[in-house]
């Protein structure tokens, strides 16, 4: 069974900058899509980041030019480096793969999520 788990979350000032990771483990053949996605309170599940194997990264419009998102796939871990953190950018934020275990089968999974919060 596979397991994501995301680490990095914390309070920073306005400003600031956060790295966010996760790891996969379990049993995994590859991994075709990496990415981050934020809830704030009484608000959905939106997409802020995504990186596939092939291409360029795609970034919500509200945090393009502050994040970036990477990925090294010997630790199948993906990584969000965000910085110039904003207030609006406090939420619970829970990182997605695409695992692909063998043959046609590929399936999503979701980690439990990380707390960022940004206030003075």
């Amino acid at each position: 069974q596979v397991q994501l788990v995301e680490s990095g979350g914390g309070l920073v000032q306005p400003g600031g900058s956060l790295r966010l990771s996760c790891v996969a483990s379990g049993s995994i053949f590859s991994i075709e899509a990496m990415g981050w996605y934020r809830q704030a309170p009484g608000k959905q599940r939106d997409l802020v980041a995504v990186i596939l194997n092939v291409g360029s990264p795609n970034y919500a419009d509200s945090v393009k030019g502050r994040f970036t998102i990477s990925r090294d796939n010997a630790k199948k871990t993906v990584y969000l480096q965000m910085n110039s953190l904003k207030p609006e950018d406090t939420a619970v934020y829970y990182c997605n793969m695409n695992i692909h275990h063998g043959g046609t089968y590929y399936r999503f999974y979701w980690g439990q999520g990380t707390q960022v919060t940004v206030s003075s």
